[in-house]
């Protein structure tokens, strides 16, 4: 798995919450209410810690990424929240908690079944005995990479140092993996310089998100189709499941 600069590179980590505002998002509210009786919680490509934050009051929560510009954001945020530099497919805290997450699509970063098969082996290492799970990854029959060219993307961003900044994406998808490459932009108005980063993400289908769950020891209980908590259905949006140890 290639570095990805839109996290490692601190001047392009600082547009994430701008960018993405978990905070507002239905998948954020769906975490905080399925957290309400978990003493404990593994926040699994915590990027920048909104969530993790968010979750730390009366509870053990730890927040992992790979990306040390996030981690920084994230250790800066007020809170209790525990934040440790690692890769969802080697992790090994000896810990066990009471809710895993891998959300905000982090999961489409494994872009092989072998790399997904380590991310899900680490998430049943880390889950306590009656334990829950959940992690979404975009349906790949809706091809929503087609809707993320320049056109479609292109918007202003307010940043609070440089004021606005032009944002947009470009995409293209390669036949043979199925992975797909989206570029960032970002040109800030008042100078005219420009910040870039290239990220690759995979869309596995649902037939082998079952197989590499069972293999890993998990069940799913449910699959939910979006972040209000609607069964999952041909033609929706998300691939969601959420469950346990088997």
């Amino acid at each position: 798995m290639q570095e990805d600069r839109l996290y490692h590179d601190p001047e392009l980590a600082d547009f994430y919450d701008l960018e993405n505002g978990w905070s507002r998002s239905p998948d954020f509210d769906y975490c905080l209410s399925l957290a309400k009786d978990a003493a404990s919680v593994l926040d699994l490509g915590c990027g920048t810690g909104e969530l993790a934050a968010a979750l730390a009051g009366g509870r053990t929560i730890v927040g992992v990424d790979p990306a040390p510009a996030m981690l920084e954001i994230a250790r800066a945020k007020p809170g209790t929240a525990e934040f440790i530099e690692g890769d969802a497919r080697t992790l090994r805290l000896g810990r066990r908690f009471d809710l895993v997450l891998l959300t905000g699509h982090a999961f489409q970063v494994f872009l092989t079944p072998e790399d997904r098969r380590a991310a899900l082996s680490t998430i049943a290492a880390h889950l306590a005995p009656g334990g829950r799970f959940i992690f979404d990854s975009r349906n790949p029959a809706c091809r929503e990479w087609e809707e993320w060219g320049p056109e479609e993307s292109l918007r202003v961003v307010e940043h609070p140092r440089f004021g606005p900044v032009s944002a947009w994406n470009d995409v293209s998808e390669d036949p043979a993996t199925g992975i797909v490459t989206y570029g960032t932009h970002y040109e800030i108005q008042a100078t005219g310089k420009r910040l870039s980063a290239a990220s690759h993400i995979a869309f596995p289908e649902k037939a082998e998100l079952e197989g590499l769950i069972a293999e890993a020891g998990l069940r799913v209980d449910r699959w939910l189709g979006d972040w209000e908590g609607n069964e999952w259905r041909a033609g929706a949006k998300e691939l969601i499941p959420l469950g346990g140890l088997a």
